[in-house]
């Protein structure tokens, strides 16, 4: 899973394929309709999800090794709905990502987490075997 070519696009719904990089922003794809639009550096934050990682008491844990976890653990840990509460996140995170840092760790950013991973999820993005197999 190459995460690399995705990101997220401040103010924007949702993760943008990327599809060139200019020296003032970057031209993205919309992931449904693969309609392409430019957006600014002036005005926006790009978050490029290969370099999203949460953290935990040790090293940090790279976002595609969370989104594993997630998916190995979906069958007797449902994936809980972003607009829960935070107790009920946290808890789901504390089985998740056992050793993640409470103190550095938002609810907000768990609910990113949420939201990305069904996001991907739902366009079938998510493609776990060939990590795997690289193992």
């Amino acid at each position: 899973m190459n995460l690399e070519k995705y990101v997220a696009v401040s103010g924007q719904p949702g993760i943008f394929e990327l599809v060139a990089t200019r020296n003032n922003g970057l031209l993205v794809a919309d992931m449904d309709t693969k309609k392409t639009k430019f957006y600014t550096m002036r005005k926006h934050q790009f978050t490029p999800l290969g370099s999203v990682a949460i953290y935990t008491y040790g090293d940090a844990v790279a976002i595609g090794d969370v989104f594993k976890s997630m998916n190995d653990q979906a069958q007797e840990n449902p994936i809980p709905s972003a607009n829960e509460p935070a107790p009920v996140l946290f808890d789901y995170f504390d089985k998740i990502l056992p050793d993640f840092d409470r103190d550095r760790v938002f609810v907000s950013d768990i609910k990113k987490v949420i939201k990305w991973y069904n996001f991907l999820d739902e366009r079938n993005i998510l493609d776990f075997s060939s990590k795997d197999e690289e193992e």
